[in-house]
């Protein structure tokens, strides 16, 4: 398969990110919050006086956040000509898929099974290759 990913911890499970779909990688600083929205959109950030909308990648796979999100990263996407931070535990890595993705074990729960392509193999073991769109769409979609 040899695509690259970004490797990043979410909801402490080795996660990657396609990193033809990753702008770039930042440290959140400030996050203003959004009245009404869902409880996995936790507000708006800015990136180069653009505004992105952050969304707790843990909350939208039915997991608790952190509180405290300074300091904390993100992956920068973008989905239908909107920019979203994906907030992640870590990003450590870009590496590549050694294998083409394969069916997510019914073990990582409901969330993952919606958010996950598949997993993938790479240089650091088996790793759940996130559906950008699916985890954007948060756990509302999941639900209906």
């Amino acid at each position: 398969m040899n695509e690259l990913l970004l490797m990043c911890l979410i909801a402490g499970r080795r996660a990657a990110i396609p990193a033809i779909r990753v702008q770039s990688v930042i440290e959140i600083d400030d996050i203003t919050p959004i009245p009404g929205v869902p409880s996995f959109i936790r507000g708006l950030t800015a990136l180069r006086s653009q505004a992105l909308t952050v969304i707790d990648c843990p909350v939208a796979l039915g997991f608790t956040g952190r509180q405290d999100t300074s300091g904390q990263r993100a992956a920068v996407v973008d989905v239908e000509g909107h920019l979203y931070a994906l907030l992640v535990d870590e990003a450590y890595d870009v590496g590549e898929a050694r294998s083409e993705p394969v069916g997510v074990p019914g073990g990582f729960g409901e969330g993952w099974q919606a958010a996950a392509r598949g997993m993938v193999e790479t240089d650091g073991g088996p790793t759940l290759l996130i559906d950008v769109e699916a985890l954007v769409s948060g756990p509302i979609a999941q639900a209906a």
